[in-house]
């Protein structure tokens, strides 16, 4: 026990346990910090506390200086105030609990509180209020509050570490779509340089066989394996753009607008592109996410839509990058968007995430829209030459006044 002169000036010690009242459940005694001008009226509301069978540490003190000294001195379970007080009252107590940082039950105890007052109070995150003269709610009113302030930590914790692992779980998304696309960019690569190269090999040494042979069974055979040659480097060539698309070196106008094309020509889809610049200078890695979004989504389109019109726009306004992919098909309903393997929507979601933007989806009986938001300067956008401001070149452009490219 704190001996009496290390006690904050206004402040005393009590420690109420009447005979045969133990620590209920088998718990620590409770923590009460009183603040209470009346000796009578703390020894009153002890009283009352100890006859319920509560084992309580209380400390009371009678002044705001020792109630803030009170408060950085240890941790509390509950804290129990008067209203009217010397200098002060129990809603500038509540104030100066709240100030402290503390998160603490803080219940009121007055012999005259009007119900004005009460209100204020408890809108204010009093836990209860009770008048001196009904003490024998205090007891059950002191364990509620402390119990509904535990489950509230509870809650707050669960939800802390609930936002963590999700934070955790979206950075690792993030990180595996980046090594995914590394490792495209890797398997491409090779391809090019060991299967490309051998099949040109391959190419040109039946070539010469054909031109040095004059058997036509012979080459008949070199013509046939010339053209399974051929097939197979365009194949290459297709693998090749489908993991690192080659096209956006032409930068991402030139690759959304080839992509419309070939999907118009693949499904028989009419497709349109447009866009609000010619050409856009864009932060790393902002290419390659808005063309796998727009990849993805014409893949849904062809998969699910029963659509016959897809329109593309891409702008860049105001600092964001957006890209829409609109179709006039079946659209989605609530069962399509919440299946369990969606992995299509919540891939392009987690993409967008890697370049800090972020992915939108309206649909109706009338089609589907999916909109990809990415704000430059959170994506490291640097500006351009000559003091020329990227994403601020058109800021009052017209979409009704884009051409169709």
């Amino acid at each position: 026990m704190t001996p009496a002169a290390a006690l904050p000036p206004g402040a005393s010690r009590t420690e109420p346990r009447p005979d045969g009242a133990g620590e209920r459940g088998g718990d620590r005694r409770l923590r009460v910090l009183h603040l209470e001008d009346s000796a009578p009226d703390h020894e009153l509301a002890m009283a009352h506390l100890g006859r319920a069978g509560l084992g309580v540490d209380v400390l009371r003190v009678d002044s705001e200086a020792a109630f803030r000294e009170a408060l950085a001195a240890r941790d509390w379970d509950v804290v129990l105030s008067d209203f009217n007080l010397p200098g002060f009252d129990g809603l500038r107590a509540q104030r100066i609990l709240q100030d402290s940082g503390r998160s603490l039950p803080f219940i009121l105890v007055s012999g005259e509180i009007g119900e004005d007052t009460a209100v204020a109070a408890m809108r204010n995150g009093a836990s209860d209020y009770l008048l001196k003269n009904n003490l024998a709610r205090l007891a059950p009113a002191v364990e509620h509050a402390i119990a509904a302030h535990r489950d509230r930590q509870a809650r707050t914790e669960a939800d802390r570490e609930l936002a963590a692992s999700r934070q955790r779980l979206s950075e690792l998304a993030q990180h595996l779509q980046t090594s995914v696309e590394m490792e495209r960019a890797a398997i491409a690569r090779e391809i090019h340089d060991d299967v490309g190269g051998s099949l040109t090999a391959i190419k040109f040494d039946l070539a010469w066989i054909g031109r040095h042979v004059a058997d036509p069974e012979v080459q008949q055979r070199v013509f046939n394996a010339l053209e399974t040659v051929a097939h197979a480097v365009e194949a290459s060539q297709r693998i090749m753009h489908n993991l690192r698309p080659a096209i956006l070196e032409q930068g991402l106008v030139a690759a959304l607008q080839w992509m419309a094309a070939q999907f118009e020509n693949r499904s028989g889809i009419a497709c349109s592109f447009r866009s609000s610049h010619e050409n856009m200078q864009l932060p790393a890695g902002v290419p390659l996410v808005a063309y796998r979004f727009a990849q993805e989504a014409l893949t849904n389109v062809s998969k699910h839509a029963q659509a016959t019109r897809v329109t593309i726009d891409l702008s860049l306004s105001r600092g964001v990058l957006s890209l829409e992919v609109s179709d006039n098909g079946r659209g989605l309903d609530r069962a399509d968007l919440a299946k369990a393997r969606s992995f299509g929507l919540r891939g392009l979601h987690e993409r967008a995430g890697t370049v800090g933007g972020w992915v939108e989806v309206s649909s109706s009986a009338g089609g589907t829209v999916l909109m990809l938001s990415v704000p430059m300067r959170s994506a490291g956008a640097a500006a351009p030459p000559d003091g020329e401001t990227a994403f601020d070149q058109d800021d009052d452009h017209d979409p009704t006044g884009w051409g169709t490219l």
